[in-house]
């Protein structure tokens, strides 16, 4: 594949793009292919802290999937990369060998400063036109934590914190401190999981 090819991809299918850019870290948008810019060292250890904690609440009470980048979200369209996804069990036959088809149940993305306009703006209006019931936006930098429910009229909501604690409306029992994100290094998991009383 070479990467002369992002200067031609405009119109390409879907499938086109998995096909060619299997190797590549982008993203699919309207038929355009958008290189992804590597991510820094603290963006990937909170990816990876909320990845675990989540898989491991997830699989301990058999609720469903955790997926993360760079496996891709299919929505009507774009394929999106999620930093970290949660698909209900109910669900699971929308993930498929190269990428989950559709909304999945929770979003997560966390923010670096080349990405702020596309996840508060870009990437939130098409999980919410999609149907992506929970959605998170973190930026450990800016010490910024958004949490968006879609409500009844399809439409996000910010969800408030009770002193400083989020509770998540679609996964049951996940819940955070936010000012464990801010941490460095970031809290055990093993301490997260007993607050959680898991282990």
């Amino acid at each position: 594949m070479a990467d002369a090819a992002f200067a031609t991809s405009a119109g390409i299918s879907y499938e086109e793009f998995l096909d060619a850019y299997d190797t590549t870290h982008a993203e699919w948008v309207d038929g355009q292919v958008v290189p992804m810019t590597p991510v820094a060292t603290r963006h990937q250890d909170v990816t990876d802290w909320l990845t675990v904690l989540l898989r491991l609440l997830v699989e301990r009470n058999e609720l469903g999937k955790v997926l993360s980048a760079p496996v891709q979200m299919r929505l009507p369209r774009s394929g999106r990369e999620p930093d970290v996804m949660f698909i209900a069990r109910e669900k699971l036959e929308r993930v498929r060998e190269l990428y989950v088809e559709g909304p999945a149940d929770l979003v997560i993305e966390v923010v670096s400063p080349e990405s702020q306009t596309r996840n508060r703006r870009d990437k939130l209006r098409e999980y919410e036109a999609a149907g992506v019931r929970e959605y998170w936006i973190i930026d450990p930098v800016g010490q910024e934590a958004e949490f968006c429910d879609l409500g009844k009229d399809g439409r996000y909501e910010r969800v408030p914190l009770r002193e400083g604690v989020f509770h998540s409306v679609v996964v049951p029992g996940l819940w955070l401190r936010v000012e464990w994100l801010w941490q460095q290094p970031l809290p055990s998991l093993w301490t997260i999981l007993r607050e959680w009383k898991l282990v």
